[in-house]
């Protein structure tokens, strides 16, 4: 009986330390700045079918169904070189190298995005939590979650899957998925 009441107590505190990171000085849309500057972001809409042909297994898990790779597993957790992080579906670049920072949590960690309309903020309610989800502007690719636990400038971690993401080095560009 014990057991179970620390086990309760426990989980209770790990739900309200997860409802009390969420960014409160974050945004949840991004529309009206990105209409604001005349820079919105044009769509790619894709059926199921031809998202499944394009991405591996793993990445339309997380990408088009809202999953997670473990934490400590994706390849840009332990990544240091410059360049640019682009979304892992339609390759729009989301994040600079220069503001990514160890967190700790296993996931690739971003204090802010390259322009505030390529990811686009939402309430995540589900596992009986409330997060702020974020995801591609451009192909509503699942990301990760943008908590407000981060370092200055900011204040924000963007807390991104690897799976989510390809790298492009400084200097170096790729062509543009449609």
């Amino acid at each position: 009986m014990k057991n179970n009441r620390f086990f309760l107590f426990a989980l209770a505190l790990m739900v309200w330390s997860c409802n009390h990171a969420q960014p409160k000085t974050h945004s949840k849309s991004n529309a009206p700045e990105a209409a604001a500057t005349g820079e919105a972001v044009k769509k790619i809409v894709k059926s199921n079918a031809e998202w499944k042909a394009q991405l591996s297994e793993q990445a339309y898990y997380v990408l088009r169904e809202a999953g997670t790779e473990r934490a400590f597993t994706g390849k840009y957790a332990d990544h240091h070189e410059e360049g640019v992080y682009t979304c892992g579906a339609c390759e729009l670049p989301l994040f600079d190298s220069k503001t990514k920072f160890e967190s700790g949590t296993g996931w690739p960690s971003f204090y802010q995005p390259i322009k505030p309309q390529n990811v686009i903020s939402h309430d995540d309610t589900s596992y009986g939590m409330t997060r702020t989800e974020v995801v591609c502007a451009r192909c509503d690719g699942h990301l990760g979650h943008v908590f407000d636990d981060g370092p200055k400038p900011t204040g924000l971690r963007y807390c991104i899957n690897s799976v989510s993401l390809n790298f492009q080095k400084a200097g170096k560009t790729s062509p543009k998925k449609d």
